[in-house]
């Protein structure tokens, strides 16, 4: 081998050993620290939806409430905590030909994929039987089937054309109906129109920016991408997006114009800052980088502006100031 050869084999080795990944931690802290990672901390935000009933109908007020809308708002984290275990310990293969999904704790091995199993088993079952216990039948009966529904999607329907699309959507839409559930407040036609269309806005926006994004390598990381195309994914979050702002214009308008005697129809009013927090999200959907809603929502200052003035609006609103 020629000196320039050997040169360069040995300027190699350190920079292969260099870009080797560490091998996985596996002490106590380590697996303590990777299954809260697997649980989602940062996914929980998105089961404060559970509040969402009882504020359209202004029914926060009480301690009572207060303490049972907490009680929803952990079990339903439990029971998302167990499907995120278990959906990661079967897909540990496929997410580790993803750029992202691949630092997932059971991707890279720092939790073995049965103890991910068992403790999502765990979750599950207890999140169910303690719902059994300290909730009212209707609540029970609806956390047992979102995650019924959440572990068949796991299992095949994530596989399936359209249905992925639908069950996602309902488990946001689950996560809106839970907490009127709870409390036995009548959930109004308007309002899982509104949920449930700009639940799968949210969704077909996050479906569109990884087929825009990993159009490379997709059908190593999802599936079903491979089956979608782009105009589609466009189209359905177009048409929910439309179907959202319709629905919500209708449930704004129902009330007719001021009540009580309020300084203005801050009902009616509230159109206007939901109509411009769905054009804002928009702008990330057309973009391809709609990533997860969470992120987009809480990482985007003019999303948050608006937010915060739809729920003035909405707050007196209900106030009947």
């Amino acid at each position: 081998m020629s000196e320039r050869g050997t040169a360069l084999l040995e300027a190699s080795g350190p920079a292969r050993r260099a870009a080797r990944p560490d091998p996985p931690r596996r002490g106590p802290a380590a697996l303590a620290l990777g299954l809260l990672r697997t649980a989602r901390p940062r996914q929980w935000v998105k089961n404060t939806l559970v509040v969402a009933a009882p504020a359209a109908a202004g029914e926060l007020a009480s301690l009572e409430t207060a303490r049972q809308l907490g009680l929803v708002f952990v079990l339903f984290t439990a029971a998302a905590s167990a499907v995120y275990l278990v959906n990661d310990a079967r897909d540990a293969d496929a997410d580790r030909a993803h750029p992202v999904k691949r630092r997932r704790p059971v991707a890279a091995g720092t939790v073995p994929v049965p103890l991910a199993y068992a403790v999502g088993a765990l979750l599950g079952l207890a999140a169910t039987a303690a719902a059994a216990v300290l909730c009212n039948p209707m609540t029970a009966a609806l956390l047992t089937g979102y995650l019924g529904m959440q572990l068949a999607y796991c299992v095949r329907l994530k596989h399936v054309l359209v249905v992925d699309l639908a069950v996602v959507t309902t488990g946001f839409l689950m996560r809106a109906m839970i907490g009127g559930v709870a409390l036995g407040i009548p959930l109004s036609r308007w309002f899982l129109i509104t949920t449930g269309f700009g639940a799968l806005f949210m969704v077909a926006a996050k479906r569109y920016s990884e087929a825009v994004q990993l159009a490379s390598h997709k059908g190593a990381t999802r599936a079903l991408l491979t089956e979608y195309t782009t105009g589609y994914l466009r189209f359905v979050w177009q048409l929910a997006a439309g179907v959202a702002v319709l629905g919500y214009c209708l449930w704004a308008l129902e009330s007719g114009g001021t009540a009580n005697g309020s300084l203005l129809p801050w009902r009616q009013l509230s159109v206007i800052a939901f109509i411009l927090a769905v054009l804002r999200y928009a702008v990330f959907a057309d973009r391809g980088t709609a990533g997860a809603p969470e992120d987009v929502v809480l990482r985007d200052r003019p999303i948050a502006v608006i937010g915060l003035a739809w729920a003035a609006m909405y707050g007196m609103a209900v106030a009947d100031l």
